[in-house]
Formats: structure tokens, C-alpha cells, sequence
């Protein structure tokens, strides 16, 4: 089952639990989806649902940000509640060590030497991380790596 029908699946069950919040996210990250898929005339894969998933998970952190410098607890709580629910989409994040090891096994990998060839280092991190890290960190981390 790919994880656009678990996605739907899920929609189902919350319908017939009656979980309305749940559900609630459920349709928005459908809707999602749905305008990618008809935005680029293709049928999103597991990679690409996830990419879009992180995308949501985004802006709500940029939103919580917003809302948590305006006071606004009420709808900073609204968000972290629909973060919960896309998060458990999303694969298990990877540790400090594991992405230390995958930059390094990235830079090995495209024999980078200076910060010229971070872009490099960056895709083939992302090609294994995809959705387990965030990409700012990891960018961060081979900045570090590749300047010293």
C-alpha cells in the first residue's frame, strides 16, 4: 500500500470514529496532494508524497513561529495539534550520529573538498534522508564539514 492510500485509508477510519480533528488534517494534506498532482499532470510517488508532507510540516513550524512572537497561543497549539498528526506520516527522524555519517559518507562519496561542492554533498544526503532529517541542519553540518 503506498502511502498516499494509508493516507486515505486513514481518512475513512477517522470518518467513521467521528475523529473530526483528525480528520480535519487528514483532508488537508489529501487536498495537498491533490493540487501537486494536478498542478504537474503526474502521480505523486512515496518520495514525492513525502516531500510534500515535509512541506506542510514547514509552514506550520513558520507558523507556530509567527504565532508564538504575536502571543497568539491559541492558534500556535491549533498548528502543533496538525503537526502531530502529518508527523505520524513521515518516517522516524535520524539521530545526530546517523546524519554525521551520512555526510560523511556523502562527501566521500562525491569526493567534495571545498564549499564549492556543497550543493553536491546536499543531493546525495537528500536522496537518503528524504523526509527523516531537516535539510537546514544537514546543510549546517556540511557547511561545518566542507569550510574546515
Amino acid at each position: 500500500m503506498t502511502l498516499k492510500q494509508q493516507i486515505t485509508e486513514d481518512m475513512k477510519t477517522a470518518m467513521r470514529s467521528g475523529d473530526k480533528h483528525r480528520l480535519g488534517v487528514i483532508r488537508l494534506m489529501l487536498a495537498a496532494l491533490k493540487q501537486r498532482e494536478v498542478d504537474e499532470r503526474i502521480e505523486l510517488d512515496d518520495v514525492q508524497v513525502l516531500a510534500t508532507l515535509e512541506k506542510m510540516l514547514k509552514q506550520r513550524r513558520d507558523s507556530v513561529s509567527q504565532f508564538d512572537a504575536a502571543g497568539r497561543d491559541d492558534l500556535s497549539a491549533i498548528e502543533r495539534a496538525e503537526m502531530v498528526v502529518i508527523e505520524a506520516y513521515l518516517p522516524s527522524k535520524l539521530d545526530e550520529a546517523e546524519i554525521d555519517a551520512l555526510v560523511t559518507a556523502a562527501i566521500a562519496e562525491t569526493g567534495a573538498s571545498a564549499p564549492r561542492d556543497m550543493g553536491k554533498v546536499v543531493a546525495a544526503v537528500k536522496a537518503k534522508a528524504a523526509g527523516r532529517a531537516d535539510m537546514a541542519v544537514v546543510s549546517g553540518k556540511i557547511k561545518t564539514r566542507l569550510a574546515g
